[in-house]
């Protein structure tokens, strides 16, 4: 299956490809932010669903987030990202 990528998105992974190419030696230190936009995270989602993709470090399958809702968990995930305290409580001993 094949997901089409939203247009701001693919603009934004273009932007990074040609950087990356143009300076090979460039290191995209600044990328953190970039992790818990709203349309990365709901992208991501999509495609994790569309890989039937395992749960994740908090151990949560995607039957009980679309339980919980979708939204809902996707708002939590970027607040814990934005904090950079995601995987602290799910990953005791990591």
């Amino acid at each position: 299956m094949s997901l089409k990528t939203p247009t701001k998105l693919e603009e934004f992974q273009e932007k990074l490809y040609v950087k990356a190419k143009a300076e090979p030696t460039f290191r995209f230190y600044q990328l953190y932010d970039k992790l818990y936009r709203w349309d990365v995270l709901v992208e991501a989602l999509k495609r994790a669903k569309a890989n039937r993709g395992a749960a994740g470090v908090d151990g949560q399958t995607f039957e009980q987030v679309a339980e919980y809702g979708e939204e809902r968990w996707l708002k939590e995930l970027q607040r814990e990202l934005q904090e950079k305290r995601y995987g602290l409580s799910q990953c005791a001993g990591c």
